[in-house]
């Protein structure tokens, strides 16, 4: 910080540029801008916050962290805590490893702010080859050598282990902390309420906040996806909500219903099983018409992508569930694969009395184009009731649809042109 100045000029110095930075967002990326005026600003003490860091409820800041950085990398920081709110990463780890699962977070969330026009800081995490992923899907890829990379900031919603003595160090400073229903009115959508800087005691600053409950986990889970969908909402009708945000957006605010529900009820509404009327033969000698049920086997055919983006495990998986699904339904099923042209020795047939499995291990190529397989579909002497496609959308789809229904079981976020769309969480 600069010399000369008393604890409070100093802090206040911060404070100013800290909202020139978010002004700044609010005029260029009105998107970033609307959700980083949801995070008060707190200074923090230097002792347990490093950079920034934030709990969901608030933007946490060492001031002579921020102090170093420019105007563009100021934005970048407020931006990047802003995100990990918006996109529930607090909510989205289940299983998964905190720390490892910290630093996957931070690799989904640098690129679409660099490819938004912001400038990150020294230390932030980026790999171009984890480039439009989630966290979800980069947290696999992440192998021990990981574990001693560091995050750009630390995420306090999630209780820590390697944080236990800290932790115990902050508990007696719970007293001097506001209250839960305080906390609580903080939290609400009053722009004129979260838009005020919090002042701490300059030498000190805020203690570390405890880690959410399941309650407020929940509660601020919904709360952030209102935010996010109001401000795509309004990005989108002023022109300035960039692509790969607007795919990130559109993936985290469709349904995330279990695809294996999703499958399964859209199966059983194509199968053709009902009641038949029809007069049985004067050969019974019973004048009366009762009802039978008339059972069709329905024609299914499956079609895998294997241009080398899904993996011989999720294949297996996703053929299994066909399998315990077509018992129930009696589907006869054919079975291709594809990348760029069909696999030669394809397809293979399975009635409805046969385990369906994978014939082969399938060596993907190194693009997508799905004109093949539905020429070939169109080719058959009979329409199929339903084509299911499992793959990541990342290919060439034919110019119209089919005259059968399509269901897209889809790896990713990319969307598909017509069809059914059902995401694989």
């Amino acid at each position: 910080m600069a010399h000369g100045l008393d604890p409070m000029d100093k802090l206040q110095s911060l404070e100013d540029k800290l909202a020139a930075a978010r002004t700044r967002l609010i005029l260029e990326k009105p998107f970033l801008g609307a959700l980083v005026l949801r995070l008060p600003l707190v200074a923090a003490d230097p002792g347990w916050c490093r950079t920034t860091a934030t709990d969901v409820r608030k933007f946490y800041y060492n001031p002579e962290y921020v102090q170093a950085l420019n105007s563009d990398e100021t934005q970048f920081v407020l931006a990047h805590e802003a995100l990990h709110c918006a996109l529930s990463h607090f909510s989205r780890r289940q299983h998964r490893l905190k720390h490892r699962w910290d630093i996957a977070c931070d690799y989904a969330i640098n690129p679409l702010l660099i490819k938004d026009g912001l400038t990150p800081p020294t230390g932030a995490l980026i790999e171009d080859k984890f480039e439009g992923m989630t966290a979800e899907e980069i947290y696999p890829c992440l192998d021990d050598a990981t574990d001693d990379q560091q995050t750009l900031d630390q995420h306090l919603y999630d209780p820590d282990q390697s944080d236990d003595a800290t932790q115990s160090q902050d508990r007696g400073d719970q007293n001097d902390r506001p209250s839960r229903s305080t906390q609580t009115r903080e939290q609400g959508d009053r722009p004129d309420r979260v838009s005020q800087t919090e002042r701490s005691p300059p030498d000190a600053g805020a203690p570390r906040p405890t880690p959410l409950s399941a309650g407020e986990r929940e509660a601020l889970s919904v709360q952030w996806q209102q935010r996010l969908a109001g401000a795509a909402q309004q990005a989108m009708q002023a022109g300035q909500l960039g692509g790969a945000m607007a795919r990130m957006v559109d993936f985290l605010l469709q349904p995330q219903l279990p695809w294996r529900m999703l499958l399964a009820r859209y199966m059983s509404a194509v199968a053709r099983d009902d009641y038949s009327y029809t007069r049985p033969s004067t050969r019974r000698g019973d004048p009366a018409i009762f009802p039978s049920l008339r059972s069709a086997q329905i024609d299914l055919i499956i079609a895998v992508d294997i241009s080398g983006s899904i993996s011989e495990g999720e294949i297996g998986e996703f053929l299994a569930e066909i399998n315990a699904i077509k018992g129930q339904i009696r589907a006869r099923i054919t079975l291709h694969a594809c990348d760029v042209r069909l696999v030669s020795d394809g397809p293979w047939i399975f009635e409805a009395w046969e385990d369906l499995e994978c014939p082969r291990v399938f060596v993907g190529g190194g693009g997508t184009d799905f004109k093949p397989l539905f020429q070939w579909a169109q080719s058959l002497d009979k329409t199929p009731d339903l084509l299911v496609y499992f793959t990541d959308a990342q290919g060439d789809f034919p110019a119209r649809p089919p005259e059968f229904p399509v269901l897209w079981l889809v790896k990713g976020k990319t969307g598909v042109p017509w069809g059914q769309r059902v995401q694989l969480n």
